[in-house]
């Protein structure tokens, strides 16, 4: 009878199958002939001793057992070419998960994507990196498969109690993702590879009737007697619905200026902000395995810190061993990172955004925009930079130890940043409060982590878009607005998710409601 196992194993025997079961095979003391098969269920690094340790849970399978190693399936998608049709607003993961859920339940999604699709996107990411030119319809952010398509692929989610997350896992892997992401602790797909899946996910909403209409940005939202009539694009063309899905991602400002004039009920949301921080990944290995060399059998080592500092919370946030730092400014006139990581995780630095917790006062000073007042508040620092960087897609840049003594940095060596850097001093970027927390805070880091407080260490601002800086608030129970009926506030723009899995299953859920309203 298959058995279930907890166990510690160094990276060595957890890496090779045929250790694996001779250290199996001692442990619960049988013959490694009476073992069929061992399948891994989830996976994780234990670093916290010197000697570094995998966590394992496994599923023994005896002679004598049946073991079938079963493929995931896609579920039973319907034809939905003359089904009810539903809008979808954004192509990113709550968009497109939406989709398909729509097509399970039997209803027909339209879905409108400002940007290019997830191929076509390429040409503009390499415009932004050379040219410093900015398409605000195509680039990081916005495109087929949202900003995480080009910006790493992260699957971790602390979102459990937000819905089915094994769900979403099993998708991805029926739509070609490696099994892999069932298993470990911290699963990652990578940009290498996720624009694959994108594109696979979407040729099969068109097969089953749905529509996906790029370069379709959404200029107006057609609202009658406090319901939802329809959408209209830039082109001037109307599509008519009584069922609206926004997922249009945390950078979408012109929905949420669009909302604002048209009084539809909008809030200012708090948000975090700060620097990306890369550091050679040995170095990061060092300091997280206690080792000189990593070795073969251990992934590239990640980190996380979270501090209190004056009163406010301080922490990494998309964490990226092996990977990159990417421009992802929306607008010409600003700058912007984020971070990435080849599915290898096999690029030469690690880099992670440390930021800070703002709070609704912190607003203050743009508290004539409303709604809006974290939005400007955001676009201030952006700009900001852009300014200091001398107007380009160049980054301000500072080593960490010159920016916590208020020193400008006489030089700064090549980073993973591919437009370029400046040498400015990082304090006017941000407000003095910011600027100071973000000093004593990586003093504080540096004495959790030693050896992570140095100016081998290059710190590029501004890391600004964390999270939406405004909530769409809805009703808790139907997930409509809570002004506006047959409009469903959805994912990270809406203020509802943070990620690609809490974002798809967000679009999971405002699907299910749209059918039981229909149902009603």
């Amino acid at each position: 009878m298959p058995q279930e196992l907890l166990l510690q194993v160094s990276p060595e025997i957890a890496s090779n199958d045929e250790l694996l079961k001779e250290h199996v095979a001692k442990l619960i003391r049988v013959s490694s002939n009476e073992i069929k098969h061992i399948s891994i269920l989830k996976r994780s690094v234990d670093a916290r001793q010197k000697a570094i340790k995998m966590n394992l849970k496994v599923m023994l399978y005896f002679q004598g057992d049946e073991f079938i190693e079963e493929k995931i399936q896609l579920p039973e998608y319907k034809d939905v070419s003359n089904a009810q049709e539903v809008i979808i607003v954004g192509a990113g993961p709550a968009g497109l998960f939406a989709a398909l859920q729509l097509i399970e339940l039997g209803l027909k999604p339209i879905i409108i994507e400002r940007g290019k699709d997830v191929r076509g996107r390429r040409r503009d990411l390499k415009a932004i990196n050379v040219d410093h030119i900015v398409d605000e319809d195509s680039n990081y952010c916005f495109g087929e498969g949202g900003a995480g398509t080009y910006s790493d692929g992260k699957l971790y989610t602390r979102s459990k109690k937000r819905g089915d997350v094994t769900r979403i896992l099993e998708l991805l892997v029926a739509f070609g993702a490696s099994a892999d992401i069932l298993i470990e602790a911290h699963p990652h797909i990578g940009t290498n590879k996720l624009p694959q899946i994108i594109q696979d996910i979407r040729e099969k909403i068109i097969e089953m009737g749905g529509k996906v209409l790029f370069e379709t940005r959404l200029t107006d939202i057609l609202i009658k007697n406090s319901e939802v009539q329809g959408i209209v694009t830039q082109s001037g063309d109307t599509i008519l619905s009584s069922k609206i899905i926004l997922a249009t991602g945390h950078s979408a400002r012109d929905i949420f200026e669009l909302l604002d004039r048209k009084k539809v009920f909008i809030e200012a949301k708090p948000f975090a902000l700060g620097v990306r921080a890369e550091h050679p990944q040995t170095l990061i290995d060092s300091i997280q395995y206690s080792c000189d060399y990593r070795g073969e059998h251990l992934p590239p080592a990640p980190y996380s810190i979270v501090k209190q500092v004056g009163g406010r919370g301080m922490y990494s946030f998309c964490m990226c061993p092996g990977g990159v730092i990417a421009p992802c400014a929306t607008s010409p006139g600003e700058v912007v990172t984020n971070g990435w990581s080849p599915s290898k995780r096999d690029q030469a630095t690690a880099n992670s955004g440390i930021v800070i917790e703002l709070k609704l006062e912190d607003f203050k000073p743009f508290e004539k925009f409303g709604a809006l007042a974290g939005l400007e508040f955001q676009k201030s620092i952006e700009q900001k930079a852009w300014h200091l960087a001398g107007e380009s897609q160049k980054v301000p840049a500072q080593r960490m130890v010159d920016f916590t003594q208020n020193k400008i940095s006489s030089d700064i060596p090549k980073t993973s940043y591919v437009p370029g850097t400046t040498s400015v001093e990082m304090g006017q970027v941000f407000p003095g409060f910011l600027s100071q927390i973000l000093r004593e805070g990586f003093s504080e880091f540096g004495k959790s982590m030693r050896g992570y407080l140095t100016n081998e260490a290059v710190l590029h601002a501004p890391e600004s878009r964390t999270s939406s800086p405004v909530r769409i608030p809805r009703e808790a129970i139907s997930l409509e607005h809570v002004q506006i009926k047959g409009l469903y506030p959805c994912g990270e723009g809406a203020g509802y998710a943070g990620g690609i899995i809490s974002a798809a299953i967000d679009g999971e859920k405002c699907a299910i409601k749209i059918h039981e309203a229909l149902r009603l």
